[in-house]
């Protein structure tokens, strides 16, 4: 029922042509259903180019990017909110003109480490924001997720209930829940409640280990995670994220503390994830159906 992706980085850490083909390749031939594709500068990315490489790969595609200082919403400053304005307009543009039905990430703050509390008027600038992005992307089907991350790396959405109360201010049907179970591991009591917490706002999640590397290898509690899926019968995408220092991104890596080597096979590593997302959900299946006869 899940569509199972993939992000960008486990393959390439930028979008040429050459790299383009390798990774949407790369995750089909993984066995992967869709590719998460970073748009942290949307002007670096060929839409035409990725569309068609998608189509005759057979692959779907998201969007995801982070917010930097400079083009932050979540700002008091007219100017840097406008200018993270136009940003978010670009990545959507470029998530329509590839196809892409998502787009999230950090969308609603800068991805960083903050010397301040989040500010009432800097709040609702991001709601007022993403509410105009939101009415837009809904022209097009496209759903924008917030994902929760933890404190190192935004001041305004570490939690779920967080998440769940902006998404309630911004009040568009096509604004959803981004959880993601690196930043889970850090900020949440455990895994279930965030999940049972989201419910159908629930509509992104991305797996993750606690240290970035090989699922499983960790103190994720991944099982917990599953379970609490099957619980609220969760249809969306699954998408594998993992980052090591052997696939290096600009713009992102060291935005992220990318420092170790964690894997250097890529196609091992996202073939493990595969059949390891693959496992937890039947088991998580049959325990709940056992459970409920």
């Amino acid at each position: 029922m899940n569509q199972i992706g993939v992000h960008a980085l486990v393959w390439v850490g930028g979008w040429s042509e050459e790299e383009c083909r390798q990774a949407i390749e790369n995750s089909k031939t993984a066995g992967f259903d869709l590719i998460e594709i970073p748009v942290l500068d949307p002007a670096t990315i060929d839409i035409d180019m990725t569309r068609q490489v998608l189509q005759s790969v057979g692959l779907k595609a998201g969007c995801s990017l982070g917010l930097s200082f400079e083009t932050d919403i979540s700002s008091a400053d007219p100017a840097v909110v406008a200018g993270g304005d136009r940003l978010l307009h670009e990545a959507l543009d470029v998530a329509r003109g590839i196809g892409a039905e998502y787009l999230g990430g950090v969308i609603y703050s800068a991805l960083g480490k903050y010397s301040h509390m989040p500010t009432p008027e800097g709040r609702a600038n991001c709601v007022n924001v993403l509410r105009d992005l939101a009415r837009e992307a809904a022209q097009d089907g496209i759903t924008l997720g917030l994902e929760t991350v933890n404190r190192y790396e935004s001041n305004l959405l570490n939690t779920a209930a967080q998440t769940l109360e902006l998404i309630e201010d911004i009040n568009e049907d096509n604004v959803v829940v981004h959880l993601d179970t690196y930043h889970m591991n850090i900020e949440e009591a455990n895994f279930r409640i965030p999940v049972m917490a989201c419910g159908d706002r629930l509509g992104y999640v991305h797996i993750g280990e606690s240290h970035r590397g090989y699922l499983g290898t960790g103190t994720v509690d991944f099982a917990d995670l599953f379970n609490a899926l099957a619980t609220i019968n969760y249809q969306g995408t699954i998408t594998f994220e993992s980052f090591s220092s052997a696939v290096v991104a600009p713009n992102l890596s060291t935005t992220l503390a990318i420092w170790r080597n964690l894997w250097s096979d890529g196609m091992d590593l996202a073939r493990h994830a595969r059949q390891f997302i693959d496992e937890g959900l039947q088991k998580s299946s049959r325990s709940l159906a056992e459970a409920n006869p």
